[in-house]
This record gives structure tokens, C-alpha cells and sequence, in this order.
């Protein structure tokens, strides 16, 4: 299982920028994150209305319709030839570039919406459908996550880095559950369960592109989710690998956002997650309860 290259390395390799290029659509997507991330503080706790988009759980606010205007004002002012997907408008092809922006306006609407303070701004920049740079502002943090290739992974003014972690069992890791999980077998709850059973635990944030933010800046060792969309992920795959850690997909193959599902990680668990999510699978057969019973340690094999 050979070790995946990174992503947006490869991206700005095939797309030619030159060093002065990078770091002004660098610094284009702080200031757009920066721009939808004043709209959520604005409007955080005076919300008039939350309406469902299409799929049961699937919210939309005021707010995320304020903040994705005032990031496609900023990208419209400063990268008018670049295209553009965003979540709430949909896409806007570009003039002859591979270039496209990625945008989340409001990533975490559930959490938003309940006045639960885990969500952020999501501004991903990619070549030809792969991942080239992004930032993060979460505002309830006062954090502005950033990494682009050349230039590293940064939190505000401090550069982060990946946890060390070595093992599963002394693991940290985050995941979440798609909008469909109530119809689908495979729903993640076995996965879930699994790993729960084998690390120190597993959280669920709420908000795709912070949990990925988190295991950057080494707060959470690894991240798997499924039914995942390009803008949930855009950014915070950037961030992983330039912060030191891997991303991959389920099987160990290079990720792809329009497949929706990913681990990204500290890179000496890489191999666990992706033999564990084998093991769980709906059809693999396996049991997902815990590995030891007696109060033993928990074994990080299925």
C-alpha cells in the first residue's frame, strides 16, 4: 500500500502558477473566507427563518445566503475569469481557466441553526476538479485556517502541524453522517461504532471542513466521512497535507471530491482506518462491538 502523493502539490504543479500567483489566490480566498465569516457573526442567534433545501436535514438560513453573496463579491471582484461552485447558487463557469473556486458559505447549518458554535466559511481553489488551496474562517474561534502548496498550514499568524499520534488505540478521530443516513445501510453507524471500540473515541462535529481544520492543527489524529460534497472538502484536504498528514480514499487510492468519501490523517494511522473501514463494511459481515471485554486495552486490529 504505497503512500498517496499530495493532492495539491499536484495541482499546482499542472496548473502553472507562478509563486506571485499562489500567494495572491491565497490571499483571495482569506479575505473571501474573512468576508463570509462577518456575515455568520451577524447573524448567529437571529435567524427569522430555516427551510429545508430538497433533503430531510438538509438546512439553509439567511445566513448562509448572506455570507455566500458576500464571498462571491470578493471573488468577483478580485478572480472575475475563475469559475466558481458554490453551494447555495450552484456553478458559474469560468473564461478559459481550469480555476475553480469552491465555496461553503455556512459549513455546519445544522449547528448554526441551533446556535451550537461549531461552523465556519469554506473557500477551496481547485485545478481541474483536484484541491490547490484554502482557508477556513471559523468565527466563534476568531481562527482563519489557510495552506496552500509552497507556503504551509497556517492558523492566524502560527503555522500548525498534524498530531504525531503512532497507533489507533491512543487515537483521536472525528467523522460525521450524511443527510441520507436514515435510508442507506451504508450510513457509517457500523464505522462509527467500530473505531469508537478500538481509540481513545470519536467525535462528530457537525462541520466537514473544521473537523478536517482539527486534525491540521492536531487536535484530532484522523477523519473519515462519506456522501460528502466538493465544497465540503475543497479546503480542508489543503490544509491536511500541508499541515504533514495524508489524504486518501477509502481504499488507499488517491481522494477525489466527487466521490464524497475520504480519510485524511496523521500518516503512521493511514493504514488502520483504511483496514478498519474494510473490516466495517455493510457487507463485510463483521462484528462492530467491542474487542475486548475484561477491560483489557483495545486492540487496534480487527
Amino acid at each position: 500500500m504505497s503512500d498517496p502523493c499530495r493532492l495539491s502539490d499536484t495541482s499546482l504543479r499542472r496548473s502553472g502558477l507562478s509563486d506571485r500567483e499562489l500567494q495572491h489566490l491565497a490571499a483571495v480566498a482569506r479575505r473571501a473566507a474573512e468576508a463570509g465569516a462577518e456575515q455568520l457573526r451577524r447573524h448567529f442567534g437571529q435567524l427569522e427563518r430555516v427551510r429545508e433545501k430538497g433533503r430531510a436535514g438538509d438546512l439553509v438560513t439567511e445566513a448562509d445566503l448572506a455570507a455566500e453573496q458576500a464571498v462571491l463579491a470578493v471573488l468577483s471582484a478580485e478572480t472575475p475569469a475563475l469559475g466558481v461552485l458554490a453551494e447555495e447558487s450552484g456553478r458559474r463557469s469560468g473564461e478559459g481557466s481550469d480555476l475553480e473556486w469552491c465555496v461553503d458559505p455556512l459549513d455546519g447549518t445544522t449547528n448554526y441553526a441551533h446556535r451550537y458554535p461549531f461552523f465556519g466559511t469554506s473557500i477551496g481553489l481547485t485545478h481541474q476538479g483536484a484541491p490547490l488551496l484554502g482557508a477556513l474562517a471559523v468565527p466563534a474561534l476568531d481562527s482563519l485556517y489557510w495552506a496552500a502548496p509552497g507556503l504551509g498550514a497556517w492558523c492566524n499568524d502560527k503555522p500548525i502541524r498534524v498530531s504525531d499520534c503512532q497507533d489507533l488505540a491512543s487515537s483521536l478521530l472525528v467523522t460525521g453522517f450524511a443527510y441520507d443516513r436514515h435510508t442507506r445501510l451504508d450510513n457509517n453507524y457500523a464505522e462509527f461504532a467500530w473505531f469508537t471500540h478500538r481509540t481513545r473515541g470519536v467525535r462528530r462535529g457537525g462541520a466537514a471542513a473544521v473537523d478536517l481544520a482539527f486534525v491540521a492543527d492536531g487536535r484530532l489524529d484522523g477523519y473519515w466521512e462519506r456522501g460528502l460534497s466538493p465544497w465540503d472538502l475543497a479546503a480542508g484536504l489543503v490544509l491536511v497535507e500541508q499541515a504533514g498528514g495524508v489524504v486518501c480514499a477509502y481504499d488507499g487510492g488517491p481522494a477525489r471530491l466527487e466521490s464524497g468519501r475520504v480519510i485524511a490523517c496523521s500518516p503512521a494511522i493511514r493504514r488502520a482506518l483504511i483496514e478498519g473501514l474494510a473490516a466495517c463494511s455493510p457487507l463485510s459481515g463483521a462484528s462492530f462491538g467491542a474487542p475486548e471485554l475484561d477491560g483489557a486495552a483495545p486492540n487496534p486490529t480487527p
